[in-house]
């Protein structure tokens, strides 16, 4: 049962949010709009679609983040005051065309192919009944963690329990409209096989694709010939003897279920369009929704269940929270996002800093704010200590192996903060150790200074013990900038220094990740000296300087 939307002053909220241009209101003023003539529904629908044909991935996730978000949007608008209901169908009624790369006992697997995923035994642990119903376990229990309020669908019960029975008539009654639809979208071999109606063998039990030679919509009745052995062989539509290929199963499930919203891949758009027109012929209203750009792996490729490739939702939650990820879905969903391990550290980051920005919002800029859509408008009151890629840092440069070592830091570094006082950060710190372990640390290469940065940093060394054992960071920052300028190899020409002069350029700050920390980059470098400590910090330098570092490489 949904929540009552708690707010100070919804009106103004509503007011912001018909005009915010946050993605998830434009979406939710769509759907308002779709109720212009008709007026409100008892309840609007939303759904998502999941194919079990291999491990969730996090697509699947981000597809329940963002649709909740819309729903969430819609609430808003409405006052609360429409009932909404967000029901994640899983597709495992489809035939196992391959069997996926990253299961174990694929051997096994491949003997039932072509059978409905819900028919398939479990190549895991024989725990379920079957592969859909271990992948949709896998579903709902990243589902549930994430506290998304959702209801769970699957096709094989829909179909067998007759749920879909009234709809699946409507489609033999339309069959000649349907082809129309999807015959010239086909290549000539694949048009003389199509058929809507895809019959389950009654007694291999495997999803044929086949054409029809005969229909009788009065009895519900096709036949088709057996392709083994040429048998004809009678069937009806109902009860889980057919499934529907997937565009016109698409058109099935929005008219008999009259959902309103479901947005779809970029990859879908030809598919959404033929779909919406297959609903128009059964009767039914195509639900709204938008085509998001698709997730790649680290080399560009698009990801895929079967392959493995991209990162799980597990793999996800290893190293960083749950919040992260869900910022990652809020960002750009028309825009094409490379989705593997190096994108984590500045999602952690840029999460903390929109939480830490919230509070000091109006509510135009809050609406606007990616923590108001991921919490439902209630977002934590306030971030965190010391940034995740700081941590990241300070594990490098201490080479701590566990949290203990870490909080010795971070304390002297925020007294009074620990890990009892600030859980959340306590959180942080267990991430950071297992995202550096595998890693940062397998990739480090410290590189020796040349003469020109000897000098830079016997400099720095002299003046970081000029400084106060407690300077803060902007104070750090500033005594490394006076080091580099006069430094001809760091002057930024198009950028002033606080003298009229020469600025000093990135390349600086690079050269000391590089040569102290072995890395290419990481956050601001005064900051993370108080953190890690201004004598720790000369003794990296001065391992630099004799070769120590290089030679643990």
């Amino acid at each position: 049962m949904e929540m009552p939307i708690s707010s100070n002053d919804a009106a103004l909220m509503r007011e912001e949010a018909l005009a915010s241009n946050a993605w998830p209101f434009e979406e939710a003023r769509k759907l308002l709009q779709r109720f212009d003539a008709t007026g409100m529904p008892e309840e609007v629908l939303f759904e998502t679609g999941y194919g079990p044909s291999g491990l969730p991935h996090i697509g699947t996730f981000g597809e329940v983040a963002r649709t909740s978000m819309v729903r969430h949007a819609f609430r808003i608008l409405t006052h609360d005051q429409v009932p909404t209901r967000l029901l994640c169908f899983s597709d495992d009624m489809d035939g196992l065309r391959k069997v996926p790369e990253n299961v174990p006992n694929r051997e096994m697997m491949a003997k039932h192919l072509g059978k409905p995923l819900s028919r398939v035994p479990d190549p895991f642990s024989n725990e379920y009944p079957s592969f859909a119903a271990a992948n949709n376990a896998r579903l709902r229990r990243f589902l549930d963690g994430f506290g998304f309020e959702y209801g769970f669908a699957s096709a094989t019960d829909y179909y067998t329990s007759g749920r879909f029975d009234a709809t699946l008539l409507k489609m033999l009654a339309v069959y000649d409209d349907v082809m129309a639809i999807i015959l010239p979208t086909l290549g000539p071999d694949r048009r003389a096989t199509y058929s809507p109606f895809l019959p389950v063998h009654p007694k291999t039990g495997i999803v044929l694709q086949v054409p029809m030679v005969e229909r009788d919509p009065e009895a519900g009745m096709i036949a088709y010939l057996d392709p083994e052995t040429g048998e004809r062989i009678e069937t009806g539509v109902t009860g889980g003897q057919v499934k529907c290929q997937w565009k016109a199963d698409w058109a099935l499930r929005w008219t008999a279920l009259g959902v309103d919203y479901e947005m779809a891949g970029k990859d879908l758009i030809d598919s959404v369009a033929l779909s919406s027109k297959i609903c128009v012929a059964l009767g039914g209203r195509p639900p709204e929704g938008f085509n998001y750009e698709l997730f790649l792996d680290e080399t560009g490729q698009k990801i895929s269940k079967s392959k493995g490739n991209g990162l799980t939702i597990d793999e996800w939650l290893t190293y960083a929270s749950p919040e992260s990820l869900s910022l990652y879905m809020f960002q750009k969903p028309r825009t094409a996002k490379k989705l593997y391990f190096d994108v984590i550290p500045k999602a952690v980051d840029d999460y903390y800093a929109f939480v830490a920005a919230f509070h000091r919002q109006d509510v135009k800029q809050q609406l606007q704010n990616p923590v108001w859509h991921i919490h439902d408008g209630e977002p934590p009151v306030e971030g965190i200590a010391v940034p995740f890629a700081m941590l990241l840092n300070l594990v490098s440069a201490s080479n701590a192996a566990n949290k203990e070592t870490l909080w010795g830091f971070i304390s002297r570094y925020a007294p009074g903060v620990t890990a009892q006082s600030d859980p959340e950060l306590d959180r942080l710190v267990g991430y950071a150790l297992r995202y550096y372990d595998d890693f940062v640390k397998p990739t480090k290469r410290f590189r020796a200074p040349d003469e020109i940065e000897r000098k830079a940093l016997q400099a720095l060394d002299d003046t970081l013990a000029a400084l106060p054992a407690d300077a803060e960071g902007a104070t750090i920052q500033n005594a490394m900038l006076d080091v580099a300028r006069p430094i001809e190899r760091y002057q930024d020409l198009k950028k002033k220094g606080p003298d009229g002069g020469p600025g000093v350029s990135g390349e600086w700050f690079q050269a000391l990740y590089q040569i102290l920390l072995g890395q290419e980059k990481g956050p601001r470098f005064g900051s993370f000296v108080a953190l890690y400590g201004i004598g720790e910090t000369r003794a990296l330098i001065r391992e630099a300087l004799d070769g120590t570092l290089t030679a643990s490489s």
